[in-house]
């Protein structure tokens, strides 16, 4: 059974930056896509980020497009979120997913969380002005 492991959480003040990584332990078999989502009590869980298609491509939410990256540690299945020009609004729990069995999901599917069949616990980030 593959885990994911989410880590670099913390909390910055507005305009900062962080980066977050998931990593599947133990697990050499590689991914179709992963994902990061983030989550604020009484609200939608909301996709931020996928890499998929062999890590060539790559979605974002409006939000966040232009000020977030995505990547990958290739042969690590380790997936990277580099968050800059960070804003209060970014304050959230942030979960990684992974898409690895059929059927696979691409692009803005993968956002909305479908096909995501594994899923990390989460780290807090949160943004201070």
């Amino acid at each position: 059974q593959v885990q994911l492991v989410e880590s670099g959480g913390g909390s910055v003040e507005t305009g900062g930056s962080l980066r977050l990584s998931c990593e599947a332990p133990g697990h050499t078999y590689s991914y179709n896509a992963m994902a990061w989502f983030r989550q604020v009590p009484g609200k939608e869980r909301e996709g931020v980020a996928v890499i998929y298609n062999g890590g060539r491509s790559t979605r974002y939410t409006d939000s966040v497009e232009g000020r977030f990256t995505i990547s990958q540690d290739n042969g690590k299945n380790t997936v990277h979120l580099q968050m800059n020009s960070l804003k209060a609004e970014d304050t959230a729990m942030y979960y990684c997913a992974g898409d690895f069995n059929p059927p696979y999901c691409g692009g803005s599917v993968c956002l909305e969380g479908k096909y995501l069949e594994v899923w990390g616990q989460g780290t807090l980030v949160t943004v201070s002005s």
